[in-house]
């Protein structure tokens, strides 16, 4: 219960509702629990009351309004070239024809014995 006794001290001209408060904490546990290391040193040791307990002590950046939809588009473009990057680097590679493929796997795969038809007795 320490966590909602500090929601009267956060800095409001940055975050201006409980909504943003939690969505912002939401998305930085999310980014802790895919690797990131936390910015401070807190004594709680959940992902997200480190993430709430850095937004409230003002650690880490978030954009809202107008910058926050600029940098979606250009996250979104940069996503797009990498993309586009990829479709070329993809189409440079040698084509490689399944059938040659798969007749190649099948000397090594077919391990069956193979049969021998019985010797043939010689006519008298």
């Amino acid at each position: 219960m320490d966590m909602m006794s500090l929601l009267n001290e956060y800095d409001e001209t940055k975050i201006d509702s409980r909504y943003r408060l939690v969505i912002i904490s939401a998305q930085r546990a999310r980014q802790m629990m895919q690797g990131s290391s936390p910015l401070i040193t807190s004594k709680f040791t959940k992902e997200t009351t480190v993430a709430l307990d850095e937004v409230l002590q003002g650690k880490g950046e978030f954009l809202t309004g107008k910058e926050a939809k600029v940098a979606m588009k250009e996250a979104m473009a940069a996503r797009e070239i990498e993309e586009r990057a990829r479709a070329r680097a993809k189409a440079m590679l040698p084509k490689v024809d399944e059938n040659e493929i798969k007749k190649d796997l099948t000397v090594y795969v077919n391990d069956q014995k193979v049969e021998e038809a019985p010797p043939s007795e010689p006519e008298e």
